[in-house]
């Protein structure tokens, strides 16, 4: 009997490294990967994460990257890479926590220090991010990051602490999972 591979859900803040990882886990481990940023915009008919969070505001951002998680999480076995705020979506959580449970997902956390953060995305183009509380994506950084850092932990089945290793460790720190 062939053991089933579950869907690897990488959680964290923007900046540390569920896209650029994700991508390169997938490969490693012969999955496909998902975005589900880019399923969620498509969805809402959007060529930016920025006029999808127009189109509607965060409401509809959030219902829309809810239903997102719902198609995704039909598939088992791949990478997806969440938002960074998947997990504060209305039935986000309920959805990750219900594939936990059947063990059709696993659940690692890429956690970065608001320090680190800051660094990584003060050298990226941001105009496609929104603000989510008013200032800008740098300032929110250390607010954000204390809202969600005990949600994700909670969520998590692992925790890896991406603050101070390169872009390779981290990857054979994930890799060293499966």
């Amino acid at each position: 009997m062939s053991r089933r591979i579950p869907t690897v859900l990488l959680i964290g803040l923007r900046g540390s490294g569920k896209t650029t990882l994700g991508a390169q886990l997938a490969k490693k481990l012969h999955r496909p990967f998902v975005d589900l940023d880019d399923v969620t915009r498509e969805m809402l008919g959007c060529k930016t994460i920025a006029e999808a969070w127009d189109k509607g505001g965060e409401s509809l951002f959030r219902m829309t990257e809810t239903r997102a998680l719902r198609k995704v999480l039909t598939r088992v076995g791949q990478v997806v890479a969440l938002g960074g705020g998947t997990p504060t979506a209305p039935g986000a959580k309920d959805l990750i926590r219900r594939a936990q449970r059947s063990k059709d997902a696993y659940v690692i956390y890429l956690r970065a220090s608001p320090h680190t953060l800051r660094e990584r995305l003060s050298r990226l183009e941001l105009a496609d991010r929104p603000s989510l509380t008013g200032t800008d994506t740098i300032t929110e950084i250390d607010l954000i990051h204390a809202r969600r850092d005990a949600t994700y932990r909670n969520l998590a089945d692992e925790v890896i602490d991406v603050d101070g290793i390169d872009e390779r460790t981290a990857l054979r720190e994930l890799y060293s999972l499966f």
